[in-house]
């Protein structure tokens, strides 16, 4: 008759256990290094009294700059030479939004310069991130105005 081991016959049933700890393992690495993704960088935020909420939808970009004038382009660093031409390619051209977070201890010149390039750039429209007055400085979840 086939193959039948002991005489038992074909074992139809499908152990799940090992999926099953498969599964939970991953979900439980998921679990702790999502919150670690969302983090980005590190910037003072001024405070304002009337903000929105930044958009959740992951079609927008970020232009950070730290206290040391070092800028960022989501989480990759940007020569200010060439930020004209990347924000060409990757904002006006693909339709996405920009926000500019800027440190509380950005001299006003430079972040006049930065937005006068994104306006160079073709980009009509930039959201400026803020925290609201009530949040401390240190607080996670930013606001656009």
């Amino acid at each position: 008759m086939g193959a039948s081991v002991g005489g038992k016959g074909f074992v139809s049933e499908i152990n799940v256990t090992p999926f099953v700890d498969v599964m939970l393992v991953l979900l439980i690495i998921f679990m702790v290094t999502a919150p670690m993704m969302d983090q980005g960088l590190d910037v003072d935020l001024p405070q304002t009294r009337q903000v929105d909420t930044l958009p959740t939808d992951s079609d927008h970009l970020v232009l950070t700059i730290n206290r040391d004038g070092t800028m960022f382009l989501d989480q990759y660093e940007v020569p200010l030479d060439e930020l004209e031409t990347r924000l060409g390619l990757l904002v006006r051209d693909r339709g996405r939004a920009l926000f500019l977070r800027a440190d509380q201890s950005v001299p006003y010149g430079v972040v006049v310069d930065v937005m006068g390039r994104v306006k160079a750039a073709g980009i009509d429209r930039l959201g400026v991130i803020a925290l609201p007055d009530n949040q401390p400085p240190s607080g996670e979840s930013p606001a656009h105005r």
